[in-house]
């Protein structure tokens, strides 16, 4: 029925342009003269305009949703027209007498009634679509008048909740400008001025690329102003089509601390994965749990999720049950200092490639009173993980480091640091298996991070505590850190250190004033209290030790770390040190410091 209707109206445009053409041509004024040769010129242009619309495809595209693709079809279909007046003026004189004239004005005003239907069409359709007055929309202010906010500022134009009242954007050969019927009224410095002109309490943040001082800056300016502030997907996501672009979502502190998304060699990481046996160690963790969904992508024969925590198991084999369920998982229970269960898993599984993410990573709690137990989980753990991937043959064993081995002032980072030599030591001893090493700083939203710490503080009403007001960190997103950490094995040889490009540090303090705005809250609402470094707390964290080098890698978010060389005979100490009873926390550090000479313990009272 549909095409019925339109096929109609494409045959009802001819007669009216044909018939319009004439009385144009004569002034209003009907030609009586002509009326015969009128019929037979419009009966020869209705059977042209049927072809000519159902060759340019005129009747694909649907009318409540007319664009440019539209409009070709339609300039494609009248120029046939234009083709068939011009033969019949110029072969049919002698039956049939066309004006001149009438040979321009028709194709022009076929042109607009075609058109002006469809889009007098697509009006009223928009318009009976979004019932809701103006004044029952939510006023916004859009940022950024390119791309991406001109398919935001048509998007939302449909929208029963949001009103588009202004954009702003740096380009000064913008200002003043429209889009869609929206006026770019000034730079983004401009913000609270226009908020204010127009009552608006939203913001959304249409700058997908922008850098991130750019977006700080212009979430400093909408917070302080009081506005809500939202932000859109990125343009790769948009052009893809995985998502649409009013799909607005409040801006979260990962917006702006400038993490660009990192690319890494597909297939070469493909060739080391594809149709092996993996294991992943501490499965159900931050790191290990985002490891085994980028691993699911590159169809591995099986993963073997090892967990010493029951909940992280069941939580980690739930997702592979939703979006992984024709992947071989294999789910166990287990203690990485456990050698009996380490050489059962080996043996029965035979995983070729080794994910070693287990270990405890808070630095105030292994500081204090559970010193010992970090050596056991972070070296013992290596160690007896390590030595069964060596005797099973395993072709690669990926241990995952973290900045605080560099100098490290506290307990956790010096036993990684022990935990990355004892992976030196296994990489020049007897065997086939390639040792790898990966250092990172903080990745933002991991289990015990601060980025959680600080959600919690701020809807409990503060007051937000931050250690002190110098502390810096580095961060990356968890996808990220474990995409690199894959690309990392995919180019390692044997004995690497891979140090991870962490980007610029953030202050601690400047990352809770953020989350206070971007909560809708002024820092006179909630307050920032300062408490003091923690036990083994750096104020700074580092990358490299003092006396390494760098080398650069194909990659360019991986460099290779050259540490200084292993001591002799660690290996067979480290053996006998892990065999001793437990040890109190200074016993611990000072063992600690004979491996680590770089190993500076705080004074802890």
């Amino acid at each position: 029925m549909r095409s019925l209707l339109v096929f109609a109206f494409d045959l009802l445009a001819v007669l009216v342009a044909w018939a319009g053409a004439y009385l144009i041509r004569f002034n209003l004024t009907w030609p009586q003269t002509f009326h015969q040769d009128m019929v037979y010129g419009l009966l020869v242009l209705l059977a042209v305009q049927l072809i000519a619309c159902r060759w340019a495809g005129l009747y694909r595209g649907m009318w409540s949703f007319a664009s440019l693709p539209d409009l070709r079809r339609l300039v494609r279909a009248v120029m046939v027209s234009v083709v068939a007046i011009l033969a019949l003026a110029l072969f049919s004189k002698s039956w049939l007498l066309i004006p001149r004239s009438v040979v321009v004005i028709y194709p022009l005003l076929l042109l607009v009634v075609m058109g002006g239907g469809r889009i007098a069409w697509r009006i009223w359709r928009e318009s009976r679509l979004s019932p809701v007055s103006d004044a029952e929309r939510k006023p916004v202010v859009v940022v950024g008048a390119g791309t991406a906010g001109a398919m935001l500022v048509r998007e939302l134009a449909r929208s029963p909740q949001w009103q588009v009242v202004a954009l702003v954007d740096d380009d000064r050969h913008k200002r003043g400008l429209e889009l869609s019927g929206c006026r770019v009224e000034g730079a983004s410095v401009d913000l609270p001025a226009v908020l204010r002109r127009h009552q608006a309490r939203h913001v959304v943040l249409a700058m997908p690329s922008a850098p991130a001082e750019a977006l700080q800056a212009v979430t400093h300016l909408a917070t302080q102003a009081g506005a809500t502030l939202f932000t859109i997907p990125g343009l790769a996501e948009l052009m893809s089509g995985r998502v649409a672009i009013n799909v607005m979502r409040p801006v979260k502190i990962e917006d702006l601390l400038g993490r660009k998304s990192v690319r890494i060699d597909n297939d070469n990481v493909k060739t080391m994965l594809h149709g092996k046996r993996i294991l992943v160690t501490g499965a159900g963790g931050s790191i290990g749990s985002e490891l085994c969904r980028q691993l699911s992508r590159f169809q591995p024969e099986c993963i073997v999720l090892l967990e010493a925590s029951e909940f992280a198991l069941y939580m980690i084999e739930q997702w592979f049950g939703e979006h992984q369920p024709d992947l071989p998982i294999v789910r166990l229970a287990g203690d990485v200092k456990d050698p009996a269960r380490m050489a059962q898993v080996f043996a029965l599984h035979h995983p070729q490639v080794v994910f070693h993410a287990a270990a405890y990573k808070h630095v105030p709690l292994m500081e204090i009173g559970n010193a010992w137990q970090a050596v056991r989980n972070n070296i013992a753990g290596t160690l007896t993980v390590a030595r069964a991937a060596r005797d099973a043959g395993a072709e690669r064993f990926v241990l995952i480091s973290t900045d605080k081995a560099v100098n490290p002032t506290n307990v956790m980072g010096a036993t990684k640091r022990v935990a990355e030599m004892v992976c030196e030591v296994m990489q020049n001893g007897p065997g086939t298996t390639r040792f790898h090493i990966v250092r990172f700083g903080n990745v933002l939203g991991s289990t015990g991070s601060v980025i959680p710490k600080f959600q919690s503080q701020i809807a409990q009403g503060g007051p937000v505590t931050v250690t002190h007001p110098e502390i810096n960190r580095y961060f990356m997103s968890i996808p990220e850190a474990a995409q690199l950490v894959l690309q990392a094995a995919a180019m390692g040889q044997g004995g690497e250190i891979f140090v991870l490009d962490m980007g610029q540090p953030v202050r601690i303090a400047d990352l809770a004033r953020n989350m206070i705005r971007l909560s809708g809250y002024t820092e006179s609402e909630i307050r920032i209290e300062y408490t003091g470094l923690r036990p083994g707390e750096k104020l700074y964290e580092e990358l490299l030790a003092d006396a390494e080098e760098t080398l650069p890698t194909p990659h360019e978010k991986l460099r290779i770390a050259r540490p200084r060389s292993v001591p002799d005979g660690l290996y067979e100490a480290l053996i006998v040190w892990l065999a001793q009873a437990p040890q109190d926390d200074v016993a611990v550090r000072t063992g600690l410091k004979r491996w680590v000479p770089e190993y500076r313990p705080q004074n802890l009272g």
